[in-house]
């Protein structure tokens, strides 16, 4: 056997795998950002907002912004350098306890948002109301 031909089907095959693992890539992306939108809608309807709303960006912010502190203007401190990393970590610890939830889910939500927004969703957590605060 030729080593030229040999390492030409090598790199054939390689390039097949790649494609193989590319599009396997590329649907898992997909299904992945299906089931958030579903999560996201569920969200905003448990709390009692169209679910609609999560689809259009930035709006949705402000909307989030509505559950979490009652007040969507707030969502503008997320524009603010350096404030904006303090406010985002709150955010996540506020989402929780407006739907009911810890301390615990709110370090879940903050370190792996994706996951704990899907049990959020789709779990029994109910929507309690904006989280009063002082702050943030």
């Amino acid at each position: 056997m030729n080593p030229e031909s040999s390492m030409q089907s090598s790199m054939q095959a390689a390039e097949g795998m790649v494609s193989d693992m590319s599009t396997f890539s590329a649907i898992f992306s997909l299904i992945v950002t299906v089931l958030l939108i579903v999560a996201m809608w569920k969200l905003f309807e448990k709390a009692g907002h169209g679910g609609w709303k999560s689809l259009i960006p930035i709006y949705n912010v402000f909307i989030l912004c509505r559950i979490v502190y009652g007040a969507g203007i707030k969502c503008l401190l997320f524009f603010v350098p350096i404030l904006n990393i303090i406010v985002s970590i709150m955010f996540w610890f506020r989402l929780a306890e407006a739907y009911g939830k810890g301390i615990g889910f709110g370090v879940g939500l903050l370190f792996l948002p994706n996951v704990f927004t899907l049990i959020l969703a789709f779990g029994d957590a109910q929507y309690d109301g904006p989280v009063s605060d002082v702050l943030f």
